[in-house]
């Protein structure tokens, strides 16, 4: 998952903002410190949106500005999320379907969840929606 990081220097500092993720922004002394610093800010932002029980927003598939990839653990619970509020079940929904509880659903959606790909497998069977991993250099 990869959002996109507008980078601009402001005087002596070099300013991060993400035009998909409102609000998520951060600034430091040097250009390559920035996107550190923003990699940092927009994972923070996503778990706190995830902790909150709240959707953040999908990145534009056009956006500009530059890269910054998200660690994979936390790609996969904001990506469970999306994936089932897009099919218009609840986590009690989604749960009934592949015959988990509905805490377990909860716990997939969570910053640290760590599903096995059987899981994803039965969970995106259940969503009516095509699983992709991809390994790239």
């Amino acid at each position: 998952m990869r959002y996109h990081a507008k980078v601009s220097r402001d005087g002596r500092h070099w300013n991060a903002i993400f035009l998909d993720a409102p609000g998520c922004a951060t600034f430091a002394t040097s250009r390559g410190k920035a996107l550190l610093a923003a990699k940092e800010a927009l994972e923070g932002w996503l778990e706190a949106h995830l902790v909150d029980g709240r959707s953040p927003p999908k990145p534009a598939a056009a956006s500009r500005g530059e890269p910054v990839d998200i660690d994979p653990q936390l790609a996969v619970a904001v990506s469970l999320r999306w994936a089932r509020q897009d099919a218009g079940l609840t986590q009690a929904d989604l749960a009934s379907r592949i015959g988990v509880s509905q805490q377990q659903i909860a716990k997939l959606e969570r910053p640290g969840a760590n599903p096995s790909i059987s899981t994803l497998k039965k969970i995106a069977v259940a969503l009516g929606v095509r699983f992709e991993f991809d390994l790239v250099a």
